[in-house]
């Protein structure tokens, strides 16, 4: 094989390498670390703001289901729950929905307000999202949020 060949070979195999390893992953980031904060900020106006509130400040009574027993749309600043979940949680609650998500945990007993956005938001969409509300939390609550991520996936859940 000549240089030329080889060189072409070599790099067709990477390319099906990272190919294979994305297809492993379900075409999931599984890192945050390249999120848009500005970006996520739009995008949380555009498509979180009208349940979530533009302040983050969720649904009064919030923690209370609504009639229908579906649980309404929380608050995403440091007053709700979402900083108490992993970047996981709440990368697959946001693109699954949160009946979707449940379900796969097991749970069935709860109803979830929370649509799935798989079909509007990208990925790279999703986690721009979470970079802003991310950004919105104390310095304590970011620094727990990270470690029950990092738990998670030391854990490999």
């Amino acid at each position: 094989m000549n240089k030329s060949a080889a060189k072409w070979v070599s790099l067709a195999a990477v390319v099906i390498i990272v190919a294979v390893a994305g297809w492993g992953l379900g075409g999931r980031a599984q890192n945050s670390s390249s999120a848009d904060s500005a970006r996520g900020a739009v995008l949380y106006a555009e498509n979180c703001a009208s349940c979530h509130g533009a302040d983050l400040e969720g649904q009064p009574d919030w923690q209370t289901p609504g009639a229908d027993g579906v649980l309404l749309a929380p608050p995403h600043d440091r007053t709700g729950h979402t900083w108490h979940h992993s970047d996981k949680l709440l990368f697959d609650y946001t693109k699954l929905g949160g009946d979707q998500t449940l379900k796969q945990m097991g749970v069935a007993d709860v109803k979830s307000g929370m649509p799935g956005f798989g079909d509007t938001l990208s990925d790279q969409e999703i986690w721009d999202i979470l970079a802003f509300i991310k950004g919105s939390w104390p310095d304590r609550e970011r620094k727990l949020q990270m470690q029950r991520t990092e738990a998670e996936q030391t854990e490999g859940n």
